[in-house]
């Protein structure tokens, strides 16, 4: 494993699976008395498609059960915290995509929470997809050392960081993989970002006729998933407002009504379209 140094920000270089890596901030922590404040990977991203994207998400297996297998690390139930710059880092890299022209050949786009490893700071991915052929590409590679530098390492322009004064937090549910009708408020309106509940998310059975059950008793991880996720969005913005943003055509009817009345349970604001708000 190799490590470099700029300033408060190291990086690690290892041929080691990143989803194997639990508790790498704790682990670090441990072997160099430093304080770890967030976590960012930089890893290779896999679609069916194989179109040519950069990517970033949040992580987390919100909505598999104890005795489920983790296809991709993490822990049953389990999320990481958000990290914040999530919204604020996928603008400036759709920006930096545009200048240096791998746009529209490469998709910019949010993924939904999914996969490991276990964190226990603010963490977030951001990849390059989705072969070999543009795991490889030095002009994507590129595009991804200016986001770093831009992001997090030039001098007085920090990008993302949290002041906690109110700002209004998406909490996407519902929806595919990409997300498109979140990524489209999170693009337009500048919103701050936590996790990312697609429908694979919210697993959700259906009642038996005449059981006189109402929708709220929809069994299955659904509301463990939006529960845990909520509580890391909300601890990850510390002062701001986190607000549930639905992806209402993902849904049946019977599945909405249940959704809106657990997080209207939970005191959770809901919005469908817009909750603007630019981030800084």
């Amino acid at each position: 494993m190799d490590s470099f140094i700029n300033g408060d920000v190291r990086l690690l270089k290892h041929e080691r699976s990143i989803i194997a890596e639990d508790d790498l901030d704790l682990r670090w922590q441990a072997a160099t008395g430093e304080d770890v404040s967030e976590v960012i990977f930089l890893s290779k991203h896999t679609a069916a498609s194989n179109r040519p994207a950069l990517t970033v998400h949040p992580i987390g297996v919100p909505h598999l059960r104890e005795d489920e297998t983790l296809p991709q690390g993490g822990r049953p139930g389990w999320v990481a915290l958000p990290n914040p710059r999530i919204g604020p880092w996928l603008r400036l890299m759709q920006k930096i995509a545009v200048d240096q022209g791998l746009v529209p050949e490469f998709e910019i786009t949010l993924e939904a929470t999914h996969h490991g490893p276990v964190t226990n700071t603010p963490t977030m991915f951001v990849e390059i997809g989705s072969t070999e052929e543009y795991w490889g590409r030095q002009d994507a590679a590129q595009a991804i050392a200016l986001l770093l530098w831009k992001g997090l390492l030039e001098e007085g322009k920090t990008v993302g960081t949290w002041q906690g004064n109110g700002e209004k937090v998406l909490l996407g549910i519902g929806g595919g993989h990409y997300a498109p009708r979140h990524m489209d408020i999170v693009i337009k309106d500048g919103v701050w970002v936590g996790h990312l509940l697609s429908g694979y998310s919210l697993p959700m059975e259906v009642l038996p006729e005449g059981t006189g059950k109402s929708f709220s008793e929809v069994g299955g991880m659904w509301k463990h998933s939006i529960k845990v996720s909520y509580d890391a969005t909300k601890a990850a913005f510390p002062g701001g407002e986190v607000i549930a943003h639905l992806d209402q055509k993902s849904f049946k009817g019977w599945q909405k009504t249940a959704i809106m009345s657990y997080l209207q349970k939970l005191n959770i604001r809901i919005e469908s379209r817009s909750c603007k708000h630019t981030a800084v």
